[in-house]
């Protein structure tokens, strides 16, 4: 039982060893689109930032508890979190099913998704030599305030780390769709709109109306960005981080069962439809 436990684990990182070598030289390859996806991942959140920064400058310096300096730690911290638990998949599923890209995939002795887990850890690996430094000037350009203190920032590391979980299962999880539709646009769309409001991305949550982020605390989409953002600013008690990580260990354990049956179903009933 051991032995063929320990060959499978060799066996699969073997696999992600291939893969990661294979993006990387991938994503070199096509360095114009990597650039301009980097420089979208920095701009966005610095429009955010101006717009809030103005706005807490007119009304006396805070807005709903965050301060102009405030507002600058936000979203440079928005920034890396959003990158390091991003994911594409919902964008890519659709062509892999209606191309017929998908069906190889199934004739491998891994399950489809870890080659995914591959893609998305390797390009953040890669990228983060650009995102830290641009983090580095925005903090010296827009002056932040980070008031975390030590225990936040060693929560912060559990946090992010379910909420890669969360973000990467419950994305997935939409992609498969595409087995029942074979065009998903109007899906990703919608699930799109609600985690740029419900996440914290466009503004801090606390900048919303009370039934708002009442309804932020019962979906998925805060737990994968705001949560450990705010954990990792030092804005949560002890006791509401732990709280937190509760609620995301649930919509982790809820996302991978429900993948788990839409993957069987799906695949049951696959066919490629072709371009």
């Amino acid at each position: 039982m051991l032995a063929n436990l320990l060959t499978a684990s060799s066996t699969l990182l073997e696999i992600y060893r291939a893969q990661f070598k294979n993006t990387i030289a991938l994503q070199l390859q096509y360095r114009a689109q990597l650039v301009i996806w980097l420089l979208f991942s920095v701009f966005e959140p610095i429009v955010y930032l101006v717009v809030w920064s103005t706005v807490a400058k007119s009304s006396g310096g805070v807005v709903a508890g965050y301060t102009v300096p405030e507002f600058a730690a936000y979203y440079i911290a928005l920034m890396l979190v959003n990158h390091l638990v991003f994911t594409w998949i919902m964008f890519e599923f659709e062509f892999r099913v209606r191309n017929g890209q998908l069906s190889p995939r199934l004739l491998r002795p891994v399950h489809p998704i870890h080659n995914d887990i591959a893609d998305n850890v390797t390009y953040k690996m890669l990228t983060l030599v650009v995102m830290l430094p641009a983090a580095l000037v925005l903090t010296a350009l827009f002056h932040p305030e980070f008031h975390s203190p030590p225990w936040a920032m060693a929560a912060f590391v559990p946090a992010l780390i379910l909420a890669y979980l969360l973000r990467f299962l419950t994305e997935w999880t939409v992609a498969l769709a595409a087995f029942w539709t074979t065009r998903v646009a109007a899906i990703n769309d919608l699930y799109g709109t609600a985690s740029i409001f419900l996440s914290g991305w466009v503004a801090p949550l606390a900048l919303y109306p009370p039934i708002i982020r009442a309804v932020a605390n019962v979906l998925p989409f805060r737990w994968g960005l705001a949560f450990p953002v705010e954990v990792l600013l030092g804005r949560l008690t002890p006791r509401e981080v732990l709280g937190g990580m509760a609620v995301q260990v649930a919509w982790v354990v809820a996302a991978f069962v429900i993948m788990r049956f839409a993957w069987r179903e799906g695949v049951r009933q696959y066919t490629a439809v072709g371009a």
